[in-house]
């Protein structure tokens, strides 16, 4: 069986938690509501987007309209400001150095596929991920196949071995995940979710960056 290193994509690979703070208070802005910081973020950061907004105390009305039109408000303030964001530290290190030892790296996201595949263009490392993972368009988002199953029927489907495959992300989901389908799972401290909630959650490992993650990759013998 094969292995292969599974990374979340927004605050895991892709830095924009700044781009999503700023979106987050365009929209409380829009009704009036006061501004909240990474801190808060981070505390109260929850997926789907409307499970956020309630935890942000907004009302059924109000995320109704945000929610309207396939999340529009959400999608396009955020497209715009996460145009620019880079790479996590050491991110294109660990991808470089996946691909000349001829190991997947796959994408799993919550996100869409389209607009993952225009970041991975724009950064110069569309060939060094394998396969991506995600929701086909808006109006899927959230509707279809959970990141769980999306990626237990790929394992599935390339022969991939659940004790040399490594889920890296910044949530804990992705520590449930591993814990669901027999994965090792590292935490990256710095994306959308506190220390203290991942360390919680109690993943294999925590890292601050991407560096950190190779020493790991080593030990499990991918690397």
């Amino acid at each position: 069986m094969k292995s292969a290193i599974i990374f979340d994509w927004n605050g895991t690979l892709l830095d924009d938690a700044n781009a999503v703070l700023q979106t987050i208070n365009a929209i409380l802005s829009r009704f009036g509501r006061a501004a909240v910081d990474m801190h808060k973020l981070r505390e109260k950061f929850e997926l789907p987007p409307s499970v956020l907004f309630r935890n942000l105390d907004m009302s059924k009305d109000e995320i109704e309209v945000v929610q309207s039109n396939d999340n529009a408000i959400f999608h396009d303030t955020y497209e715009f400001l996460a145009r620019n964001a880079a790479l996590r530290k050491g991110a294109r290190n660990v991808l470089l150095a996946a691909d000349q030892r001829a190991i997947q790296t796959v994408i799993v996201s919550n996100h869409i596929v389209g607009p993952i595949r225009t970041q991975l263009r724009r950064l110069g490392i569309k060939t060094h991920v394998t396969d991506i993972l995600a929701f086909d368009s808006r109006a899927t988002q959230f509707r279809s196949m959970s990141k769980q199953e999306r990626l237990r029927l790929y394992m599935q489907a390339n022969d991939l071995s659940p004790e040399r495959t490594v889920i890296v992300g910044d949530m804990p989901v992705e520590t449930e995940i591993a814990r669901n389908l027999g994965l090792i799972n590292v935490s990256i401290v710095g994306g959308y979710v506190s220390e203290g909630r991942l360390r919680a959650a109690g993943p294999d490992y925590m890292i601050y960056d991407h560096h950190e993650l190779l020493p790991i990759l080593r030990k499990h013998c991918l690397f």
